[in-house]
Order: C-alpha cells, then structure tokens, then sequence
C-alpha cells in the first residue's frame, strides 16, 4: 500500500522511528534505527505487513534494503521480525554476498537462525541476489547519477529490465541531456530495444 514516507523523525528507538508525515506519526520499525536523527527530514521506505495480530511498517533507507527485506519474507521459516534481526546484525551488502556464496555457517551467526533455516536461506535465495550485490559494488553506487536518471534506472527496473541489461545502458544516458525521468526512459527504452 505505501511505497515510501517522506517526513521529519520524530522520535528514534532501539527498534523503531517515529516518521510525521502531514501531522500524522506512522510508528515505523527499522533494522537502522539509528542512522537516523530525531528532527530530519528523511524518505523512508515503507513495507506494509498484514498479520492476524496487527498491521506493522517497516522502514529502509534505500530501495534496495526493502528489496532484501522482502526476499528473506520468501523464504520459508523466516517472519518480518526474524528478517529484521538479520539485516540489522550485518550490513546488507555482506548479508547478500554471504548468501550468494553460500556461507550456511556465516548465516547461522543472526539472532534465530539455525543450520536448518540458514542453508534454506541459501537454498531459496542463492542465485537470486546477484544483481543486488553488483548494483552495491557500482563505485558510484548512485551517488553522482542525476537523480531524474536514477528514478528512470529504477524504473525501467520496475518495467521487468535485468540490472545488467539496465547497466549496459548507463552510460549511455549519462551522456543524455534530459531534464525529467520520463525523458531518459523514452532514451532508455529505445537503447533496450535496439538488438
């Protein structure tokens, strides 16, 4: 239901923040609490999940976090609070190649994983977090992208595009004059389907 909050913290705790959005505070539970600074205008991005017990959100820093996030939900055994323990115990980038490399034991470090529910982490997930991984290990990792050029990447994403197909194209937008994403994914797009 919500992609993403963008609001001023109000309030930081060992496991959740407190995000105004309007006047309204969503309680919002994070596996970095801390990266946060009560008063800061912040873009948290929101998973919404629906349990008999309640309704709970769980907020990222980036895109990429929700998408790791929502991969550890897939995989059988692990629930929203065992996810959430995982990733804050290990940065995401090391959680992801520890998965890709099939490390079973590495894994069974995180708060309530097992053997049994490591090596399903591995089963399930193994393959599947590459092209999280290289997006991580881009030096620029985004930083110097336009940010209408990184909503278009994200986008064209989003249309069913692998990273790599998006990753060959890139630079070839860089050298795009374009204002508006709507304008670099009418680029992107005539790249991708040019064979």
């Amino acid at each position: 239901m919500y992609e993403y909050f963008e609001g001023v913290i109000t309030v930081v705790t060992p496991s959740y923040v407190v995000v105004d959005v309007g006047g309204v505070g969503y309680k919002v539970y994070s596996p970095t609490p801390f990266a946060y600074t009560q008063g800061q205008k912040a873009k948290v991005f929101i998973e919404q999940v629906v349990r008999d017990t309640g309704i709970t959100l769980y907020g990222f820093q980036s895109q990429d976090d929700k998408g790791l996030f929502l991969k550890l939900l897939s995989v059988s055994g692990i629930g929203p609070k065992s996810a959430m323990a995982i990733m804050a115990a290990e940065d995401s980038n090391s959680l992801a190649e520890a998965i890709e490399q099939g490390e079973v034991k590495y894994l069974t470090r995180f708060p309530g994983v097992g053997k049994k529910t490591a090596s399903q982490i591995v089963l399930d997930l193994k393959g599947k977090l590459g092209d999280y991984v290289a997006r991580l290990d881009r030096p620029d990792n985004g930083e110097d992208v336009p940010p209408a050029l990184n909503d278009a990447l994200l986008a064209l994403i989003a249309l069913g595009y692998t990273q790599k197909e998006v990753d060959r194209i890139t630079p070839k937008l860089e050298k795009v004059a374009a204002d508006t994403a709507d304008q670099y994914i009418k680029k992107g797009l005539a790249l991708l389907l040019k064979k």
